[in-house]
Formats: structure tokens, sequence, C-alpha cells
């Protein structure tokens, strides 16, 4: 049968040199709080940190997410570029045929205007001169003239 004896270590039976007793005792050398460290973190960038993450992703989800950004992309490239097209040729053929279409209409309103302007002169006659132009009429067509009120 086999014995099992347990072998101490030599370097647990000597006690470590070390640090005194002392409680004001503080270590400046300590490896875990180097200010080599703090200045490498804060001179990281974002950039440095997403590329970092290459190694988490696995291939096939980096290539799907490339090829989602990709398409999405050229989408909205697309579109904006349609849409801008599409303005263009909807503002110039607005000035192209707007424009010359409302000074033609203002014109006309303005003849429509001067017309009813001139009846309006006409008539204005007639009240002031009656039995001229209006009562030479009447009497043609077989009417008599009627007074004035």
């Amino acid at each position: 049968m086999v014995e099992l004896v347990e072998v101490e270590d030599e370097s647990f039976e000597t006690k470590q040199v070390g640090p005194s007793d002392d409680e004001d005792y503080t270590d400046t050398e300590s490896e875990i709080s180097t200010d080599d460290e703090d200045n490498v973190l804060e001179d990281e960038t974002l950039a440095d940190r997403i590329s970092a993450l290459k190694d988490i992703i696995p291939p096939a989800t980096r290539n799907y997410i490339s090829s989602t950004i990709d398409a999405t992309t050229s989408w909205i490239k697309f579109g904006l570029s349609f849409s801008g097209k599409t303005i263009f040729v909807v503002s110039t053929s607005a000035l192209l045929l707007g424009v010359p279409w409302a000074l033609a209409f203002a014109e006309e309103q303005q003849m429509v205007e001067m017309e009813k302007e001139m009846k309006m002169r006409e008539s204005g006659q007639e009240l002031l001169n009656p039995g001229t132009a209006g009562a030479l009429n009447a009497q043609l067509n077989g009417q008599a003239a009627k007074p004035a009120l």
C-alpha cells in the first residue's frame, strides 16, 4: 500500500523579508498603481477601442454588420441623390412654366378690370347725360323712354 507523506517547502518555513510592522509605511513602487498605465488609458481613442472589439466579434457577424451598413449607406445616398434631382426638375419646371403663366394671368386680370372700369364709365355717362345713347337705343328697339328716378 502507498503511504502519503506531507513534505513542507522550505520557503514556507523561513520568514520572508518585507516591510517592518510600521503602520506609516506606504508602498510607492507598487506595480498596481503606476502612472504609465494611466497615461496609456488616457491616450486611447474611441477608434482604438472599437478596433479592439474586432477580435471579440466573430467574422460572420462582422461581415453581416458590414454588409448591412454598406447597403443602408447606399440606399441613403440613392434617396438623397434622387430627391435632389427631383427637387431640381420640379423647381425648374415651376420657374419655366409658372412664371410666364402667372404674368399672363395677371395681364388678363388687368384687362378684365379695365373692361369693368370702361363699362362703369359708360353707365356713369348715361346717368349724367340721360337721353343720349341709352334713350336712342330704346327708341330704336320700340321701347318708350322711361324717366330717370
